[in-house]
């Protein structure tokens, strides 16, 4: 086992045993992305300077390696990267892994393409206060297969539907990505002090997990 970590001013690069993961600034080319796609603007609760980008190599629903992008806090980077080289080793798999920017900030066109994202600036769901992703401490984990489902029972998404019984039914890659309680990949985010949102009482965040 093998690891190699190269420090630039402003890029970490780390390669471990077939993961891969980049961590930058936030570049010009990445704000204006943030800011064309309605993820960032002023008034939000974060700078720029405070969030870093994250490129980490995950496994696909059809058993691939891919890039994926991501940005989180600046105090969180490091850790969500070993957070996700573990579940890389684990075989967890993820269906994408696209900036929130790419839907246009919406939460909801995200979610409807099952993407893993993290930083969005806007108010949590039901309230007017913002959001973790509004500070780059949260993360959404394959939101079609792990529902947000409310206190009476309610799931907006349809192609979640299958998902409201919460057990494991085959060996699919989607129904891998399905979390439970004992789960290695939810207790891997445990590890680290991540709060997981399929323990809250009353609503249920099956994707959400938050500092």
């Amino acid at each position: 086992m093998v690891k190699i970590v190269y420090i630039f001013i402003t890029v970490t690069v780390v390669i471990f045993a077939g993961f891969e993961s980049h961590i930058t600034e936030i570049t010009p080319q990445i704000k204006q992305r943030m800011v064309k796609g309605n993820s960032w603007r002023k008034g939000c609760p974060v700078s720029l300077k405070d969030l870093h980008y994250l490129r980490i190599k995950y496994i696909n629903f059809n058993g691939e390696e891919q890039i994926g992008e991501m940005i989180v806090h600046k105090e969180v980077s490091a850790e969500v990267t070993k957070v996700f080289e573990t579940l890389y080793k684990i075989g967890y798999p993820i269906k994408k892994m696209r900036l929130v920017s790419d839907y246009k900030g919406s939460d909801w066109q995200s979610i409807e393409s099952d993407n893993t994202s993290a930083f969005n600036c806007r108010k949590a769901t039901g309230s007017k206060k913002w959001s973790k992703h509004s500070y780059g401490k949260a993360i959404d984990i394959n939101p079609i297969e792990n529902p947000y489902i409310s206190r009476k029972g309610y799931i907006s998404h349809k192609a979640s539907a299958p998902y409201r019984k919460r057990v494991h039914q085959n060996s699919t890659y989607a129904d891998k990505a399905v979390l439970l309680k004992d789960d290695k990949a939810v207790q891997i985010f445990k590890k680290y002090d991540w709060l997981w949102g399929g323990d809250w009482s009353g609503v249920k965040d099956y994707q959400h997990f938050s500092k």
